[in-house]
């Protein structure tokens, strides 16, 4: 029964991830061992519940059938065994966070390290994604999403800096040799270093000014995902190469040290700060509950 149980877990973790590698990521098995242990679900109920390629698994009919019955039922278990943290000293287990990289990078730091100090029983999961996603879909236990990503079932709490501004600057070298944009259309005319989501697409450069919107997809030599790779385009913008778009916060030491120049300030709007958002259910997991717990008593800040 408990070998059931587990490969039964497996299943459902290898279709969340939509592959064995992915899969293995997220745990702490191999990718190998993941599939040895499918092939053994399978021939123990004798039908195939995976299409298996070298790019992707899906699941086949009765694979999708068997994953929509059994996800809910194998979260209904693990509360069910979560409840026996009620009479433990302090809250055990895995907590899986999905956050943007701008989260990870300006408010994570700050709640990390106090949280697992006062709940050392408690093993943090952070994945870095920008992009929406279903974070029951995907085995999340929550997210962290800014308020126009949040999906309208989910729980939402306000955690780290309420108000954020996204900032256009660029070194003082860039500027004197072509010039300072006044209105955010100037831009269409400069070297614009950009993000771009995991999909490839680009976001909007955005900015607004008494009532009046500005949406651009200026032209640039260079763009890269957000993430550690973000840091490229933030030297390349302080090497000189031509003007950046990012979060107040990212960028704050290198307009603190002079390194870059703000630029087009009265176009740059600030916005509410991101929220933690999880599943309405009655019984929360002990570490989502305690990380709950933790960010409402810690609070916010400006």
């Amino acid at each position: 029964m408990a070998r059931d149980l587990d490969d039964l877990s497996i299943f459902v973790a290898v279709v969340r991830a939509g592959g064995f590698r992915d899969a293995a990521r997220a745990g702490s098995a191999s990718a190998s061992s993941l599939s040895d242990a499918m092939r053994r679900l399978e021939t123990r109920l004798g039908v195939r519940l995976l299409h298996r390629n070298t790019r992707s698994v899906t699941p086949t009919e009765a694979g999708r059938r068997l994953f929509d019955r059994l996800a809910p039922a194998l979260i209904e278990v693990e509360a069910s065994l979560d409840e026996v943290n009620a009479f433990r000293d302090r809250p055990a287990g895995t907590l899986k966070l999905n956050v943007p990289a701008n989260v990870a990078r300006g408010v994570l730091p700050s709640i990390v390290t106090p949280f697992l100090k006062a709940y050392p029983d408690i093993r943090l999961e952070v994945t870095v994604e920008d992009g929406f996603i279903d974070v029951v879909a995907r085995g999340f236990d929550a997210g962290i999403r800014y308020d126009e990503r949040l999906a309208q079932d989910m729980i939402a709490l306000p955690i780290g800096p309420r108000v954020q501004r996204m900032i256009t600057a660029a070194a003082p070298a860039y500027l004197n040799a072509r010039g300072r944009p006044s209105h955010p259309l100037d831009l269409l005319a400069h070297a614009c270093l950009r993000g771009r989501f995991a999909g490839g697409a680009a976001p909007h450069w955005e900015f607004e000014r008494d009532g009046e919107t500005v949406q651009l997809d200026p032209p640039g030599p260079l763009s890269a995902q957000p993430g550690l790779a973000i840091e490229l385009v933030v030297d390349a913008a302080v090497a000189g190469l031509g003007i950046v778009y990012l979060f107040e916060d990212w960028l704050a030491p290198h307009l603190a040290s002079g390194a870059l120049e703000p630029i087009l300030q009265p176009w740059s709007p600030s916005f509410p700060g991101p929220f933690l958002y999880y599943p309405g259910r009655r019984h929360l997991p002990a570490p989502l509950r305690a990380f709950v717990d933790f960010v409402r008593k810690a609070g916010t800040w400006d």
